[in-house]
C-alpha cells in the first residue's frame, strides 16, 4: 500500500464558492435552530403539544433538526462537487486513475 499525500494539487479553485455556500447554509440552520430555542424560551409548555403521529413538538422539531442537517450535508456535497467539476480543466475529468 502506497502512502501518498491525500491532495496532490495546490489551491482549490472552488474554495470561495464552498465557503460562501457553507456560510449561507450555516445561517439557515442557525435560524432554524434559533426557532427551536425561541419556542423553548417563550412557551416551553407548547413543546408538549402532540403534533405528528402521537409525538410532541419537542421530539418532532428535534428530529427535524437532525434531518435538515443531513439534507444540508447532501446538498452541500452535491453543489460543491458540481462546482469543482465545472471549474476543473478538461484534463482533470479522468477521475482517480
Amino acid at each position: 500500500m502506497l502512502h501518498e499525500p491525500a491532495s496532490t494539487g495546490g489551491k482549490d479553485p472552488a474554495a470561495p464558492y464552498k465557503a460562501r455556500l457553507g456560510v449561507w447554509m450555516f445561517i439557515f440552520y442557525s435560524l432554524f435552530y434559533a426557532g427551536f430555542v425561541a419556542i423553548n424560551l417563550a412557551s416551553p409548555t407548547s413543546m408538549e403539544l402532540t403534533v405528528l403521529a402521537g409525538l410532541n413538538l419537542a421530539t418532532v422539531y428535534g428530529f427535524a433538526l437532525i434531518v435538515v442537517a443531513l439534507i444540508q450535508a447532501l446538498i452541500y456535497d452535491k453543489l460543491c462537487r458540481a462546482q469543482e467539476a465545472k471549474l476543473a480543466g478538461p484534463d482533470d475529468e479522468g477521475g482517480d486513475s
